[in-house]
């Protein structure tokens, strides 16, 4: 879209203000509202933001302005908020593109995939809880009568919330989203949308939309939608999986009907799977990179009885037990959460891939069991590595991965920095499970 089909696409739906979009190192949206008038300022120089009040900007207080220049291409009508179009932005310090921002990171990593003429579709698969504070300020399911062992695509379950849903489906459609499913997931209150996958960097673009339009229709409603990995120590996890291919025009690379393996996938497909499981200890940080997202990605019998999370570093055909399943033309990497910044995670998965086939790195064969029955000695006799579990871990193996450091750029020792930061705050916390155990035990 062009300036001038901008402004004609903003006079035509009587738009009276731009949100000029970017996200902070967590991934949460962070805007200005800028008049339609305004228009051009967006494009240059720029919304203007004071780049030291957000994090991971690798700003100070002295720093010259963080200026938000915007794409035409993104902008969007945002329907529960008549009035206002959304357009996402990269972010500049004095006129450069600045390498903190994490869409600007994510954009230089597709520059190496366009250099050889490759481009990454990817498809998410975005998890959320539909909850509501009771009498005593409790988070609990926002539907009181969600409370089956398993509820999973369960009717009742997906009627009684069809208002949130049919609200926020109605916002994704009038955005440009291709809405194709619905369902309520394994966890009491937990739903997934799913919708037609895109390059990389729109899907991660969408992503944000989703969760601003998600957040927003529930408060709107008095519920909360959180994107939260394990809300609830009971009950399954909430994900982010990514489903990846590359391709060069319209041919599939990852796609090879003679796999001898019978998994549908080229060799090239294999190397870059490869390069997940290679780094996957360091992609736990930016995949998974909250204290509670451990809470998710657990050894050993979930509490809840049942998990879809992986803890394995292997792969398999329709292994939902695996880190990355193998559907056919395509991977799925099961790591990612809702916690995740989606620029961050797309731009490590991008290097972890590329390292994979540049290095022709191989994968092994598949395991099509269900790993979650495994003993320690099995996984020992077997050779099979398991993912952090903790975030502490998770940032020392970022620490020692340069691959992963380097496609994040001076983003990544800011990012371990504030990450163990929240680590030790974490640590210095005392919970009530504590107190419960221990206040009066000795």
């Amino acid at each position: 879209m062009t300036p001038a089909e901008a402004k004609q696409f903003l006079e035509a739906h009587q738009v009276r203000f731009v949100l000029a979009q970017f996200v902070d190192m967590h991934g949460v949206a962070k805007t200005k509202a800028v008049p339609a008038s305004h228009f051009d300022d967006i494009l240059d120089p720029g919304a203007g933001f004071a780049g030291f009040a957000l994090w991971g900007m690798g700003q100070q207080p002295n720093s010259h302005d963080f200026m938000a220049i915007g794409d035409p291409n993104t902008l969007t009508l945002v329907p529960w908020m008549p009035g206002f179009a959304r357009m996402v932005c990269v972010g500049h310090v004095d006129g450069e593109p600045h390498p903190y921002d994490s869409r600007y990171i994510l954009m230089q990593q597709i520059d190496r995939l366009t250099q050889k003429g490759w481009v990454l579709n990817m498809g998410i698969e975005p998890e959320l809880s539909l909850l509501k504070k009771d009498a005593t300020g409790r988070i609990v399911p926002a539907d009181d009568s969600d409370v089956l062992d398993k509820p999973c695509y369960d009717y009742k379950g997906l009627s009684r919330s069809r208002v949130f849903i049919e609200k926020l489906v109605e916002s994704l459609l009038i955005a440009g989203f291709d809405v194709y499913q619905i369902d309520h997931e394994d966890a009491n209150g937990q739903f997934e949308i799913n919708y037609t996958y895109a390059d990389c960097l729109k899907t991660a673009d969408r992503h944000i939309f989703f969760k601003m339009a998600a957040a927003e229709i529930a408060k709107s409603m008095g519920l909360i939608c959180s994107f939260m990995p394990k809300p609830f120590s009971n009950r399954t996890g909430t994900g982010m999986h990514m489903h990846l291919s590359l391709w060069e025009g319209t041919k599939n690379l990852f796609y090879d009907n003679t796999d001898p393996r019978q998994l549908g996938l080229s060799k090239l497909a294999y190397h870059f799977l490869a390069g997940l499981l290679t780094h996957a200890s360091a992609l736990a940080a930016i995949c998974a990179p909250t204290v509670n997202s451990y809470k998710r990605l657990v050894v050993g019998r979930s509490l809840s009885g049942a998990t879809w999370a992986p803890a394995y570093i292997t792969y398999g055909d329709n292994n939902r037990s695996s880190l990355v399943r193998a559907p056919g033309e395509r991977l799925e990497l099961r790591l990612p959460d809702g916690s995740c910044n989606p620029y961050l995670a797309t731009a490590a998965v991008i290097a972890a891939g590329l390292d994979g086939i540049e290095n022709e790195l191989e994968p092994g064969d598949p395991y099509n069991i269900n790993l979650y029955d495994l003993s320690e000695a099995d996984l020992k006799d077997k050779g099979i590595r398991t993912l952090p579990q903790n975030l502490k871990e998770a940032l020392d193996a970022l620490a020692e991965d340069q691959v992963i450091k380097n496609a994040l750029g001076v983003m990544a020792e800011e990012f371990i920095t504030l990450k163990q930061m929240e680590w030790v705050e974490y640590m210095r916390h005392v919970s009530d499970w504590e107190v419960q155990r221990y206040l009066e035990f000795f």
